[in-house]
């Protein structure tokens, strides 16, 4: 038999900076798709994180494993949305079919992330993220602010990591190059989405984590809108 053809890597272009608020508004229309169906799923992944982190030792390394996998169910049901059908719970659990090294990619772009919100943490305000419970002082707004914006800006060259793993198809390697192609070609539109998703991610902090019921869709739908734009995806390929 013959083997299987290679996944296609695809080519970023350079769009301008205004596309930034274009996603946001694709994101709207996805997320119109179903809100309520998106906000259960939202609620599901954050239910994950708040469970593990209630576990005393290791609770919180756990989490980055499984929240940033828990929260693909946003970006499936994204796809469903894109494809005009409806976002369904089940999307939740769509991840499990993926293969490994789609997994290992998506776990990879969090922990990233969440390592330089950890040493954000510990280098401006003496914070251990590692062990809420510590005896580490308590996380004041300017701290939150340095953590997120840290987190936001680390995260940006990484967007496109799980759509080229789970959607493409593509190795570790060539995930995370072909992400970081699309945020190098665009550095002005991902800064200016990085500053939305920052206002975004602090109404949620403000509405005592409510908010995050939507924050988590449109971001999720957002990225979803990026990609497909950067990348050139037709709604037709984008398909996991």
């Amino acid at each position: 038999m013959p083997e299987p053809m290679p996944a296609p890597v695809r080519g970023a272009r350079a769009v301008p900076a205004v596309h930034a608020f274009a996603w946001y508004r694709e994101a709207m229309r996805l997320w119109k798709r179903g809100p309520a169906t998106f906000a259960v799923l939202a609620l599901a992944t954050m239910a994950v994180e708040f469970t593990l982190n209630l576990i005393p030792s290791g609770g919180v390394l756990l989490a980055q494993i499984a929240v940033p996998l828990a929260a693909c169910g946003l970006l499936f049901a994204s796809l469903a949305a894109d494809r005009g059908g409806r976002p369904r719970l089940g999307d939740f659990i769509a991840i499990a079919g993926a293969p490994p090294h789609a997994l290992f990619a998506v776990i990879a772009s969090g922990v990233i992330v969440f390592a330089a919100e950890a040493l954000t943490a510990h280098a401006v305000g003496h914070v251990n993220m590692l062990s809420p419970s510590s005896s580490d002082p308590s996380i004041t707004p300017s701290i939150a602010l340095a953590i997120y914006t840290v987190g936001i800006a680390v995260s940006l060259p990484f967007t496109f990591v799980p759509f080229a793993a789970l959607f493409d198809g593509l190795s570790l390697q060539e995930s995370f190059a072909q992400s970081i192609r699309g945020f190098a070609v665009n550095p002005a539109p991902m800064t200016l989405y990085g500053v939305l998703s920052l206002a975004l991610l602090l109404f949620g902090s403000a509405t005592f984590g409510l908010g995050f019921l939507l924050a988590l869709p449109w971001w999720a739908a957002s990225s979803y809108a990026a990609w497909k734009d950067i990348f050139g995806v037709a709604e037709s390929a984008a398909a996991p």
